[in-house]
């Protein structure tokens, strides 16, 4: 099966390409009767939104999304929603000079190969501007979640080797970077401004955790919950690496120090991150990915043609010097995605089931 579709309850398709006329997704098993609007979708998209500080893009999208179908006065119908996002400022042109070559670090060669053909205006259905429609498809998510009180919140914690030391998440929606420390934000944006005038890009760490999350959803043994959170974030294109909880330092750790004990008020720590078994345990559900440096550069690599032909390339166009702060929007979305296909897994099989944070008297 084509991998377009994310999801199995609360199943998403994505669409589009980045310099083709519109990109969008189709959202299937939303409940009926939430309130929806344009407007809510569109606080998310905002976030995500291109061109908007020093070292990103200077394409210019409002990023607009419209709502086709399944919503009526207001409310979900139960049915499809569709939603499409149009582009506005696309430049395909500014790619011909080099459409015959393989830019290093993208996914230009392994496309032709696989499909013999590829969509060579910015990099088709693998640029980073698909990941608009998977904000979109997210916010429809969190929606629901909102009505059993979860929460989910992403944010950087590093950036070109510039680390956060504090986690304070009431101001993560006050800085550009999403950082949870504002004191280093500064240093954040003199980074960027560095490897921007050098020519080269950067990358980073985001974490992202969701609260009130209940005791109960994931399914054993290959829908893991946290397994479906790791492949949610391994499928955005600049991640190449997740962690849950204590992650890869657990391999450092005793099984006294890694245990969270558990006492009748609940865990006494979280280096489960919010997971047990693959089930979640009523705690927040903690993940970081590690997000690659953009690979549209200015400075010249070696390459080679479609013919094989050794060659030189200098990226140039509009590009973000990180992925990282417009990446942040899309970890929260697709961690909300993994979650509300996961609440509706639950609820079909225990409809019974009461909501409660913990299973803790």
């Amino acid at each position: 099966m084509p991998g377009n579709t994310f999801g199995l309850y609360f199943r998403v398709t994505t669409f589009g390409e980045s310099h083709g006329p519109a990109l969008g997704a189709v959202v299937d098993g939303c409940p009926p009767g939430l309130d929806l609007s344009e407007a809510y979708i569109q606080e998310e998209l905002d976030r995500r939104r291109p061109g908007k500080g020093v070292g990103e893009t200077t394409r210019k999208e409002l990023d607009r999304v419209e709502i086709l179908s399944g919503i009526f006065e207001g409310k979900t119908t139960g049915c499809p929603i569709a939603l499409v996002i149009r582009n506005r400022d696309a430049r395909p042109s500014a790619y011909e000079p080099i459409k015959d070559l393989f830019r290093p670090g993208h996914g230009d060669c392994t496309y032709l190969w696989k499909y013999g053909l590829r969509d060579w205006r910015g990099g088709g259905r693998s640029s980073g501007r698909e990941t608009a429609a998977r904000v979109a498809a997210g916010a429809v998510a969190k929606r629901l979640l909102e009505e059993v009180g979860i929460e989910v919140h992403a944010y950087t914690v590093a950036l070109g080797g510039v680390r956060a030391r504090k986690r304070d998440l009431s101001v993560i929606y006050e800085n550009r970077f999403f950082s949870p420390d504002p004191e280093v934000v500064s240093a954040m944006e003199e980074r960027v401004s560095e490897v921007r005038k050098a020519g080269d890009s950067l990358g980073g760490i985001v974490e992202v955790v969701a609260r009130g999350v209940p005791a109960g959803l994931g399914e054993p043994v290959f829908d893991k919950l946290d397994a479906d959170l790791a492949k949610a974030l391994m499928s955005i294109g600049a991640v190449k690496g997740v962690e849950i909880g204590a992650g890869f330092a657990a391999a450092e750790m005793l099984g006294s120090e890694h245990n969270d004990e558990i006492t009748p008020e609940g865990f006494k720590t979280n280096h489960a991150g919010g997971i047990l078994a693959g089930i979640s345990n009523g705690d927040e559900i903690v993940c970081r990915v590690a997000v690659k440096p953009i690979p549209s550069i200015s400075k010249e690599q070696d390459t080679i043609d479609v013919h094989g032909n050794p060659r030189k390339i200098r990226v140039g166009g509009r590009h973000d010097a990180s992925a990282i702060p417009r990446i942040v929007p899309v970890c929260a979305a697709m961690v909300r995605l993994v979650l509300a296909d996961h609440l509706l897994r639950q609820q079909a099989i225990a409809p019974w089931a009461r909501w409660e944070r913990r299973v803790f008297r």
